[in-house]
């Protein structure tokens, strides 16, 4: 009996990092490297391995390495549920691998291209997971500086995961970006980075208003034909919403301001997130103030003209305290026209706005760093950026016989925002706006700086500190023709 001898081809042994990881399969590949499955052996669980590297012949590789070991180590420190965890970083043979945890879900860039603008309630869910895991990191002294659809991942759950904590880190460095690599996606740079300042952690919840856009709309705010343009277009164009309403468009938008210190900050971007998570309209407490009362300074009795001045201010007080107690409740449509309160004079977003009490039109658009002025003003029967519908004394001081509160301090800014958004939503859905044209419009209100409340005018008994209320279109364009009812 003749035995055929049977030939076998023996399987390839996967390759094995550090005597530990094996490398299965490739999951992926983009700028910074190829991402690979692999195995751990020691204690058997399946990993994400990332290979880093940097173009051919770079001057920074001599310390690549170095520092993404020892920044991706820091990184892997966070402990939040949205970070994606790192458990351990290696050179192998002069290529630096970074062993993270797993997850096979498709990123929100990879959601957003197949399904398209995502609807409010998850977009908000998304936000609140990576802002959440954005504050851990900050409060550890980590600035991410690259946060993006593509480093974020989106389970079929509603889990996320915010990925590469470190690593643009470990690469922001003139030895290593001098070879070419753009570290950050450019349209997802904050103006602040464009302009050449070091990130921060305000840099990161801008790049989370741009993500969070994209997410919303289906489209990337800011990004044009070439780099040189989208870097254009994020110093000086405001992005509009066209999907996104209520809290989430205040959320967007909000993290979306040009200056750092005007930016929302984390708890105020937390509690507009959560409304719209949770599809509530109600203004609540933590978004307008971290306070719910303001004592007023001791002063001598005033008189009874006085009296009358500070009922008028209590109607406002109540109103601003039923947004605080939640009772209050803004239509949809109200809390889609409303943008986020900007300041104006000195230190403020807007650099000046010339106090005037009128219902004037202006060419330029509201934007942080310009100024408002009678050099932009136009009639407003003529095509014009944006109108105000409403400006009114915030106080007054002079002399107690002209009835007029006589040292009045800066009050709390909170307070002041809230004073006059509530006065602006009030007059919005009047009917000194055209009925016909509200739909398709915005508003915010304007509240003065501390130190433009207490600039000098010239006039010692009497200076008059305004908040007004501005409207422009939703989708970006001019208005043509005058919009408001003239009440005065």
């Amino acid at each position: 009996m003749t035995h055929e001898q049977t030939h076998t081809q023996p399987a390839q042994q996967p390759r094995v990092l550090a005597g530990r990881y094996a490398i299965l399969n490739e999951l992926g590949r983009g700028g910074m490297g190829v991402v690979w499955r692999g195995q751990d052996q020691v204690i058997g669980r399946q990993v994400a391995i990332k290979e880093l590297h940097l173009p051919d012949g770079g001057p920074g590789a001599a310390v690549f390495g170095e520092r993404v070991m020892r920044e991706v180590r820091t990184g892997g420190k966070l402990n939040d549920p949205a970070v994606v965890t790192v458990y351990d970083v290696l050179n192998d043979n002069g290529t630096t691998y970074i062993v993270m945890e797993l997850v096979e879900a498709p990123t929100l860039a990879d959601v957003v291209r197949q399904y398209g603008p995502l609807p409010a309630q998850q977009v908000a869910a998304i936000g609140e997971q990576v802002l959440s895991a954005l504050t851990a990191a900050h409060q550890a002294g980590i600035v991410h500086r690259d946060v993006k659809p593509s480093n974020i991942m989106v389970a079929s759950n509603g889990r996320v995961k915010l990925a590469d904590f470190g690593i643009a880190q470990a690469i922001d460095d003139p030895r290593i970006t001098t070879s070419g690599m753009v570290v950050g996606s450019p349209a997802f740079m904050s103006p602040e980075r464009v302009n050449g300042q070091e990130a921060m952690p305000e840099s990161d919840l801008w790049a989370l208003g741009a993500t969070l856009f994209f997410a919303a709309e289906g489209t990337v705010a800011f990004e044009r034909p070439t780099t040189a343009a989208t870097l254009h277009a994020i110093m000086t164009e405001i992005p509009y919403l066209t999907r996104a309403q209520g809290p989430l468009a205040s959320a967007i938008m909000g993290l979306l301001i040009a200056s750092p210190e005007a930016r929302l900050k984390p708890q105020q971007a937390k509690a507009l997130l959560a409304m719209a998570t949770s599809g509530s309209a109600q203004i609540t407490a933590p978004v307008l103030s971290g306070r719910t009362t303001v004592a007023p300074a001791p002063s001598a009795k005033p008189k009874r003209g006085l009296w009358l001045s500070l009922v008028a201010v209590a109607a406002v007080v109540a109103l601003v305290a039923g947004l605080f107690a939640g009772k209050l409740i803004w239509s949809p449509s109200v809390s889609a026209a409303m943008l986020p309160t900007m300041t104006y004079g000195a230190g403020g977003e807007l650099l000046e706005f010339e106090q005037d009490d009128s219902l004037d039109c202006y060419s330029t658009p509201i934007a942080a760093g310009y100024r408002i002025n009678s050099d932009v003003k136009v009639d407003c029967e003529k095509v014009h950026q944006f109108q105000i519908f409403d400006a009114y004394k915030v106080l007054e001081t002079g002399s107690y016989t002209d009835d007029k509160l006589p040292y009045a301090g800066y009050p709390d800014l909170a307070v002041l925002k809230a004073a006059a958004e509530a006065r602006c939503t009030m007059v919005f859905q009047s009917d000194a706006v055209l009925r016909d044209q509200r739909p398709s419009l915005q508003f915010r209100a304007l509240v003065p700086t501390q130190q433009e409340w207490a600039r000098d005018t010239g006039n010692d008994k009497e200076r008059v500190r305004l908040a007004v209320c501005a409207l422009t279109k939703k989708d970006g364009s001019q208005i043509d023709g005058d919009i408001v009812r003239k009440l005065k």
